[in-house]
């Protein structure tokens, strides 16, 4: 049997999928192991002893300075940011980019404004944006959405493009109004894609939400990250990248349960 036709069952899937995480955590130790026989004051590789105990003075004792957990609290501002950031990027890409796809009017105004928007690096931007908006909340939301929204919208209209014209002008000839193909017909099509979408700019989102942190913010994931580098203090930096990483996924499973929830038949056939 060729081995594009191999399929690994249930208990091999899940064998071949925890491999590379194995293979990675025998990596580190073995790292740790050698850079701390060298230097038992090594920062750069911490043992997962000092790890653990870095987790649980974080994510269980509270700060003598503010008095909050800090985990919690910079898992709070940093979520709170970024669904504000990618909820206000969906919705335009939502209304934006099924009105370029669909009035070629509005793609004529628009189309290009926003191609050329998607080009413009984010974090290029984030000076302009702290200069205009300030330090405050305001600041990092736009840069996500400054970040996210043009992929998505453009991601969006392209989607909208490729629907059968033979559909589109069969509704027209019932009497549907430009209106009613963008509510009843465009819309509902078009919103697995927008999942979709959206779950690939989760990387990106996450990325632009830890830059604004890391310049102009007093609590969140990126802020600890970096306020906590210029101590080398990797006991801390590690647990905090792996609880991004945590979240991003969950994230992605949550989005990707939605879909299948709402858009079943917008699925391939197992």
């Amino acid at each position: 049997m060729r081995l594009v036709n191999r399929r690994p069952g249930r208990e091999a899937a899940l064998l071949l999928a925890a491999l590379p995480f194995v293979l990675a955590i025998l990596a580190y130790l073995c790292g740790s192991a050698a850079r701390l026989a060298d230097n038992p004051a090594d920062k750069l590789l911490p043992w997962p002893s000092t790890i653990l105990e870095a987790i649980r003075a974080f994510a269980l004792e509270p700060d003598r300075r503010t008095g909050q957990i800090l985990l919690w609290s910079d898992t709070a501002a940093s979520l709170a940011r970024l669904a504000i950031g990618l909820a206000l990027a969906t919705v335009l890409a939502a209304l934006l980019g099924v009105a370029i796809g669909l009035v070629p009017i509005a793609d004529a105004l628009a189309g290009a404004f926003v191609a050329a928007l998607a080009m413009v690096p984010p974090l290029a931007i984030l000076p302009i944006l702290l200069v205009v908006l300030g330090t405050g909340e305001a600041s990092k939301v736009g840069l996500v959405v400054l970040g996210t929204a043009p992929l998505l919208l453009r991601d969006v209209a392209l989607r909208v493009r490729e629907l059968p014209e033979e559909l589109l002008v069969k509704a027209q000839t019932l009497g549907a109004s430009t209106w009613h193909l963008a509510v009843r017909i465009v819309g509902p099509m078009v919103a697995p894609r927008l999942l979709d979408a959206l779950r690939l700019q989760l990387g990106p989102a996450w990325l632009f939400l830890i830059a604004a942190e890391a310049i102009a913010a007093t609590e969140g994931l990126g802020y600890r990250i970096f306020l906590v580098r210029r101590y080398l203090a990797m006991d801390v930096i590690l647990p905090y990248v792996a609880w991004i990483t945590l979240l991003a996924f969950a994230t992605d499973r949550l989005l990707d349960l939605l879909s299948r929830r709402l858009f079943p038949w917008a699925r391939p056939m197992a």
